[in-house]
């Protein structure tokens, strides 16, 4: 499998998986069907879209490719026929947000550096892909986002890009070393929200609170 094509899988894989995270979340809060694929459209690629403009890349493939529009809607479709049956699920919209996580960190990082950008944008921009459409998400739906709250959860996307970054160096087939990385970032994020691991905070900020 070439490297190519493996970025497009995991770009697709990671689009449907927002979508997901997005449609669940705007059917919660109970969005009539145009709110429902608004959102899950750039909750699904936002974060691609922030990428490839920073890489100059015009026009972002979010926009121009049809299979992003057609994956994003595929997810929205599903969501609203299966929403019994994910709601099934324990915390759905934290689940497939954390598969979005990895697949979009590798994948961001791929293409920077399939453009030949350096290790730290590589690391940024797979931070960027990642969470980009989780912020847009929480902000439309007004909520805090995940990435300035005390989660692992952009320290866990440079996770994965940073393995991606170290394999691609390495010179490790990309055959593996890709799900390699998703994997890591998101069992990272899994194991955070599983066990209520955070990041700290200067202990005089919560005295303060306390008070």
């Amino acid at each position: 499998m070439d490297g190519h094509l493996i970025y497009s899988v995991l770009d697709l894989l990671g689009t449907f998986a927002f979508g997901v995270s997005g449609a669940v979340a705007a059917r919660q809060q109970r969005l009539d069907l145009f709110g429902i694929v608004t959102i899950t459209f750039l909750v699904a690629c936002g974060g691609g879209i922030m990428r490839d403009l920073c890489l100059g890349a015009l026009p972002p493939a979010g926009l121009s490719n049809w299979r992003y529009l057609a994956v994003s809607l595929a997810a929205a479709i599903w969501v609203s026929c299966a929403y019994p049956s994910v709601c099934r699920m324990k915390s759905p919209v934290q689940l497939f947000d954390a598969i979005g996580l990895g697949l979009f960190a590798v994948a961001g990082a791929k293409k920077a550096l399939a453009a030949h950008a350096g290790a730290e944008v590589a690391l940024v921009l797979g931070m960027v892909s990642a969470t980009g459409g989780g912020v847009l998400r929480d902000i439309l739906l007004s909520r805090v986002p995940s990435i300035l709250q005390r989660e692992i959860y952009a320290c866990a996307a440079l996770a994965g890009a940073g393995v991606e970054v170290a394999l691609s160096y390495l010179d490790v087939s990309s055959a593996w070393g890709s799900w390699l990385a998703a994997a890591a970032c998101i069992g990272l994020r899994l194991a955070s929200l599983r066990f209520g691991w955070r990041l700290p905070v200067n202990r005089n900020d919560i005295n303060e609170q306390q008070r």
